[in-house]
């Protein structure tokens, strides 16, 4: 799979514009748009760091609902008790 393909569908997994990608990764949008349109290529390494970064962020997040989750449960638990 070529750079452009692999960093447009990075972004697209995630819904972002490319406006909203730059901010997230602070990559210029210039630059978003050059290596999608493969006017430019980015270094070999900056795919598997972009997708390294939103699959932390992914296990972030999921690490954090759960730790919501449970937290809920819990407090659902107590109530029931006290009833």
């Amino acid at each position: 799979m070529d750079t452009a393909k692999t960093i447009k569908e990075l972004r697209e997994s995630i819904g972002m514009s490319r406006k909203e990608f730059s901010e997230h990764t602070g990559i210029p949008v210039r630059t978003l748009e050059d290596w999608e349109a493969a006017r430019r290529t980015p270094p070999e390494y900056i795919p598997r760091l972009i997708a390294y970064q939103l699959k932390y962020e992914e296990l972030i997040k999921s690490s954090a609902n759960l730790i919501e989750f449970e937290a809920v449960k819990n407090e659902e638990g107590r109530n029931d008790q006290n009833h």
